[in-house]
């Protein structure tokens, strides 16, 4: 495998196992689990901060004058990124709602 497949499904990696500890957080907020939510949500960043540290390294490495290959396979690591910080978000409404909701 090259370093560049390799340093691709790293980030496809840790921001699939990011997203994962999203959507479980989304489950454990509407069953009212909201501490369990929230430690979902931290482990589902630190997995996501992996992920922007991997890709922050091609980043730098093209910025210093090295080149870095486009390919579909890297596409689609940044697609999976982005996907993981909207899920994010929108955890984070959800959250919020269902707080709501069990203060009334």
């Amino acid at each position: 495998m090259e370093e560049m497949e390799l340093i691709c499904f790293q980030i496809i990696s840790s921001v699939g196992e990011a997203k994962s500890c999203y959507v479980k957080a989304m489950e454990a907020a509407r069953n009212r689990n909201f501490e369990l939510a929230e430690k979902l949500i931290s482990q589902g960043d630190d997995l996501c901060l992996e992920g922007h540290k991997i890709h922050g390294k091609l980043i730098q490495k093209e910025a210093s004058g090295e080149r870095v290959d486009m390919n579909l396979l890297l596409v689609h690591s940044e697609d999976q990124l982005v996907g993981a910080e909207i899920v994010k978000i929108m955890v984070l409404e959800i959250l919020q709602v269902y707080q709501q909701l069990d203060d009334k």
